[in-house]
């Protein structure tokens, strides 16, 4: 393109508005400039400019700011500015360019009233009424996209109907993998401006403005931002201030990135011999560090010179840097000053900072080594430019990756300085591999092409989040606003599409990869499709994948996970996570690894496991690197110091607390009470990089880190609460610190959140059919600092059922306190339920606050018997039990049995009790001793035969649908029960012998009374042993799924000829809660009080008692639902229509003796 040069074309600032002058420094704008000029300020069309480093491209942005906001210049020439009204968005590729910009305008345009903002990493504190209110917002694109993701439901979305003008910066960027999130936020813009509701917004009239380096594919840029032929500018390297020599060299690998940008510091020295000419020298290193050493290589080799130091020209030089060195507070940078060698960083003061950039403008200082971050800062122009290594370590991502080609071009653009030099050069030094790569950069001949494609899913999930999808077709429109609708078409075979293919085809080809993209999405319930997979809307699990950035492999792992994930399972998921894929297991690394995973100490938490579950002896995967990696730095002492594998724990921890932050959501969602509390857990603990038992937690303060950790721990401090009463002086003491560290490191503690006490109270009273738990939380300290907010997370769950009840997230400062919040839940009608309540700070470990409540089912039997037995006498000393014939054991009143206390003390109401750990306390084992002829019965021959016993009953399983006996159920029972004693009353009462009268004791059953208005069960039973239908209600009320009836009937207190007496009194029995403990209890203590049986054969013996009416005593096990056997007891209850009434007692292998028929141990359980 021929372009005019004279001075005559050269547009002037006085052909601009007089509020903008005072903008330019300079009176007259540049070649290239003054072409742009009539087209950026005098036009509204969009432009893509593509011309080389240093050629003057930002002044075309300032001019098409100027042209948005000359709107506001009334026709008086007077400036009137609306707030916020007409946004300007400027999109850069990396932070220190949007840093750089923001100073630049700040001070240019700020004397308008233009309110500049900054959205990157770096700066945090923006709200919405902050975007609201900006005019022009600074960002890059990552985080634009983020941000306009996550703010979609509280208005992030409301300030892009005053976008006027979008600025790209570095448009090639889009050949970088970043590209595209560039790539999908235009395409949002675009399809936005489209939208008939923003047809009376200033979005619909959008103007595009991109500025690249020289590139050969600027049309395809021009037809994707819709840039009309005159918005078309494409400039060479004629409009370059000064020509630029490049050299590209290729060296080598070594075995790892850090060794091999340290080695080419050795070839640094040899290359500024032939190249530099003696002139002013920039060295880009990539770490500060890096930049340190380079500069101590080169002042290493200027000392063996001598006097003759190649980077000193004259003595008046060496005299100037002598001076200086004295002046310079860096003690290591005094030692390279005088040799004509510095550095420049980040770390300087700004004493010394300016010092440097001094010394270098003047040409005192010849060799300057910097950090690439000076590319887009300081104007500091120097002939030679020496790039040491194309690669960067990406802290996100914690591996070494290329610069960006807008990185490589802005630092190949401080090469040649104007004023002094007509020539600049230019040394690349890289990898051998990639020698054509910058080859093709520099010259411009590297064509730009779409990276949306790999990720396309993730994208337009984001766009159905936020609305701009709302159909198939609009998802199809939206694939065809990118910059790969433009490259598919003109080169298809880089997308995998075969060549030849017409326009029409490589459209429906593009309408097959959304449809498919929508329906993988649909299928893993991101997003909701309808019966024709037409119209779309987002589903959770789509929301929360579109917050947290997270790439759609990773989300479905997430999806997979079980309900109750344990911490280990979330762990194994985090590593096998897409965003920390390009982790690798390197062959040295192998052995190290092993033995961590294999350590005996304990340390670790968690292990890698093979299929049989051991550890496994040699790791294999990097999966498994990562989760030993994982678990060696989260015991806060870690093993690893390997620069490489620290990297990577660094990049597993900030990427992994994101992706349980995602996790802990998703399972809230799904309300999963143990899915939600461990990702909660471990996202602190991946923040913190500290287990929550870790004895190291005082890390977390700032000012503390492992040294002190260590010391403070070895002292007995290793909590927040014990150092706030550790005394000072021993702190230094300990810690070998001198006065004041001991307050500093107290003082540490007003950074922590705000104490909060937590309370959990049972509430009377039911809403909406359930029970009510209130939840209340104090702050018992007010905040000191307020630059940072606490929030945290509040959550109450059943761990039985895996339920959420109640989350909410609090901020602890701002919470009105008490606070008070009230909790529903279905109380239990079988079995109990354990509700824990947690406050979990965000991002903080050690100061989480538990509370557990176990919930009782209620209580309430009230069973109505017919027959009141007669109140008998307990054992008395003076009762005397025959034993045999000339032994006499008199039992004491201490033995005596109150089986009313016991059944006091077995019973209790429902109630909500505040436990710390379930206790249970240990039995004790009763033995009954005996002579040598008799048999020796202990609690496990008792029980024992219990086992034998129940196994020979069949099991009734209870349904699920039946219910509680309704009155008609007790109607018939009572009919059926009143047949059956009148049917026994008829039988024929024979006599017993008088010579064999034995008093017996009866176990009566008198239950205490228990009222409880909500939830009452009546049982009633008048004509005697009453077979009740068992439901699941009948056992809701079993605190140990045991219960004891006792029968109606009983024995007389009398054998003989009186005959038997019989009571025909109703008795009221409200029956209580009796556990399984309680029941083996009393038969232990009843145990005490019966003879031993030297006969072990004849357990279950029968005898013919048809002289009387004995008892009838049901024991029923809720465990086993046992109802009815084979023994003679099932036999007893089932047949009551037989001639002759069946007992079990105790039967001696010879001479039955009529006097100790129902004595012995095992008549109490011959029933069964």
């Amino acid at each position: 393109m021929s372009l005019r040069m004279d001075t005559y074309a050269l547009k002037a600032v006085t052909d601009l508005p007089a509020p903008f002058r005072s903008a330019f420094s300079f009176r007259y704008f540049n070649s290239l400039q003054s072409e742009c000029f009539s087209t950026c300020y005098l036009s509204d069309v969009n432009m893509v400019i593509s011309a080389p480093t240093g050629s003057g491209k930002t002044v075309l942005f300032e001019l098409c700011i100027m042209r948005l906001f000359s709107k506001f210049i009334t026709g008086d020439g007077r400036f009137t500015h609306h707030k916020g009204t007409l946004k300007t968005i400027y999109i850069a590729p990396s932070k220190a360019l949007v840093q750089e910009k923001l100073r630049d305008w700040t001070k240019k345009l700020g004397s308008l009233g233009i309110n500049c903002l900054e959205l990157t990493g770096d700066n945090e504190y923006y709200t919405i009424k902050s975007i609201q209110d900006a005019d022009i917002i600074l960002t890059t694109p990552e985080k634009f996209d983020a941000v306009t993701r996550y703010r979609i439901k509280d208005g992030g979305l409301s300030f892009f109907s005053d976008i006027s003008l979008v600025l790209i910066d570095e448009v090639h960027l889009l050949n970088d993998p970043r590209g595209a999130a560039l790539e999908a936020i235009v395409s949002r813009i675009k399809m936005l401006s489209r939208n008939p509701e923003m047809q009376s917004c200033a979005l619909s009239l959008v103007r595009f403005l991109a500025v690249s380096a020289t590139i050969p594919n600027i049309n395809d840029l021009a037809e994707w931002l819709m840039a009309p032929p005159q918005g078309i500018k494409r400039f060479g390297e004629e409009m370059r201030p000064v020509k630029l020599t490049t050299k590209v060299f290729g060296y080598t690998p070594a075995k790892n990135d850090f060794l091999f940008e340290k080695r080419l510091q050795n070839y640094i020295f040899d290359l500024l011999t032939q190249f530099s000419g003696g002139k002013s020298a920039l060295i880009f290193c990539s770490t500060r560090k890096g930049a340190q050493e380079a500069a101590q290589r080169l002042t290493q080799i200027a000392m063996t010179f001598g006097h003759s130091s190649p980077f000193i020209k004259s003595r008046e030089q060496q005299e100037r840097l002598r001076e200086a060195s004295l002046s310079c507070g860096d003690k290591q940078m005094q030692s390279y000053i005088i040799y004509g060698v510095g550095y420049h960083n980040g770390g300087l003061s700004m004493k010394d900072r300016n010092l440097i950039e001094g010394l270098f403008l003047n040409g005192d200082l010849q060799i300057l080594c910097t950090t690439n971050t000076l590319a887009h800062g300081i104007n500091l122009p120097a002939h030679t430019v020496v790039i040491k290594s194309t690669q960067y370590f990406n802290k996100e991502k914690g591996i070494y990756m290329e610069y960006e080609r807008s990185m490589v071009l802005q630092m190949c653009g401080r090469a040649g300085r104007p004023p002094f030099d007509d020539t600049g050069m230019v040394i690349i030094m890289t990898r051998r591999e990639t020698v054509h790569l910058y080859e093709n950069l520099l010259s411009g001949c590297e064509m730009v092409e779409s990276q949306l494609l790999p990720c396309v899913t993730e994208h337009l999930t984001a766009e159905i989040v936020q609305s701009t999808v709302s159909d198939i077709t609009r998802a199809i429109e939206w694939m065809k606003c990118s910059y790969l609708y433009v490259r598919m078409k003109k080169n298809p075979e880089h997308y995998s599409i075969a060549k030849g293919l017409s326009s029409d085809r490589i459209e429906k080809h593009l309408q097959e990869i959304c449809v498919h993209k929508v329906n993988e999405l649909s299928q893993y319930q991101m997003v909701w499709t309808d019966e024709d997979g037409f119209f779309l809307k987002p589903l959770e699990p789509g929301n929360l994948m579109t917050k947290y950035y997270l790439k759609f492999d990773t989300m479905k792992h997430i999806i997979q996970a079980p309900e109750n994930c344990s911490m280990e399972e979330t762990l194994h998921i985090i590593c096998r996570a897409e965003e920390i894929a390009w982790i690798q297991l390197r062959r040295n690394e192998k052995k190290f690894l092993n033995d961590i995973n294999n350590e005996k100490d304990g340390r670790l938490r968690f292990h890698v496991l093979d299929d049989k579950g051991k550890r496994k002896k040699r790791i294999q995967t990097r999966e498994d690197k990562i989760f030993v990696l994982v678990n060696d730095c989260l015991t806060g002492d870690p093993l690893v110091h390997d620069l490489s594998m620290s990297q990577d724990t660094n990049s597993i921890c900030s990427n992994g607390s994101r992706i349980a932050k995602c996790m802990k959501e998703y399972f809230m969602y799904k309300k999963s009470y143990k899915g939600a509390l461990n990702a909660t857990l471990l996202a602190n603990c991946l923040h913190q990089k500290l287990w929550d038992n870790s004895p190291y937690l005082l890390k977390q303060l700032p000012g503390i880190g492992m040294v002190t950790a260590k010391a403070l721990h070895s002292m007995g401090v290793t909590s927040f609460e014990t150092l706030s009463e550790a005394d000072p002086r021993k702190i230094e003491l300990v810690t070998g610190r001198k006065y004041p560290f001991g307050n500093h490191i107290k003082e540490s503690l007003l950074s922590l959140p705000p104490k909060v006490k937590m309370v959990i109270e049972e509430t009377e009273g039911q809403r909406m059919g359930k029970s009510k738990l209130l939840i209340t939380l104090t702050r018992l300290s007010e905040p000191v600092q307020l630059t940072k907010r606490h929030y945290a997370d509040m959550m109450v769950g059943v761990e039985e059922d895996n339920l959420i009840l109640f989350k909410e997230k609090i901020r602890l400062e701002d919470f009105s306190s008490p606070y008070h919040a009230t909790v529903l839940f279905s109380s239990p009608q079988q079995g109990k339920l354990t509700i824990k309540a947690h406050l979990i700070f965000e991002e903080m470990i050690g100061m989480d606050l538990c509370h557990k409540v176990i919930v009782t089912p209620p209580i309430d039997l009230n069973v109505i018997h017919k027959y009141r037995p007669k109140e008998l006498p307990s054992f008395n000393p003076k009762d005397v039990i025959k034993k045999n014939d000339n032994d006499v054991i008199s039992v004491p009143p201490s033995e005596e049995y109150q089986y009313n206390d016991l059944i006091e003390k077995s019973i209790s109401m429902p109630s909500f009790k505040l436990i710390d750990e379930d206790s249970e306390d240990d039995k004790p084992v009763v033995e009954t001793e005996d002579d040598d002829d008799c048999r020796i019965i202990t609690e496990r021959t008792v029980f024992d035969h219990i086992r034998k016993k129940s196994k020979t009953l069949p099991v009734l399983p209870t349904s699920k649908d039946t219910h509680s006996p309704s009155l008609e159920d007790f109607t018939l029972i009572r009919q059926r029960t009143r047949e059956r004693h009148l049917e026994l009353d008829n039988m024929d009462i024979m006599e017993v012998q008088q010579s064999s009268k034995i008093r017996r004791t009866r176990m009566a059953t008198q239950y205490p009374e228990i009222t409880d208005p909500k939830r009452k069960i009546h049982i009633i039973d008048e004509d005697g042993p009453t077979e009740i239908p068992k439901s699941s209600n009948d056992y809701s009320y079993l605190t140990n799924d045991a219960e004891l009836f006792a029968g109606d009937e009983f024995f007389e207190e009398m054998w003989g000829g009186e005959g038997v007496k019989q009571v025909t009194e109703h008795q009221n029995i409200e029956s209580g809660k009796l556990s399984e403990e309680t029941i083996f209890e009393h038969v232990r203590k009843k145990g005490r009080n019966f003879p031993a049986d030297s006969t072990e054969s004849s357990l279950d013996c029968r005898i013919s008692h048809t002289q009387r009416k004995g008892p009838s005593v049901r024991i029923s096990m809720a465990k086993n639902d046992i109802t009815s056997g084979e023994s003679d007891v099932t036999k007893l209850f089932s047949s009551p229509s037989s001639e002759k009434r069946q007992f079990c007692s105790l039967g001696m292998a010879g001479e039955v003796k009529k006097e100790n028929a129902f004595l012995g141990f095992q008549s109490v359980f011959s029933f069964l």
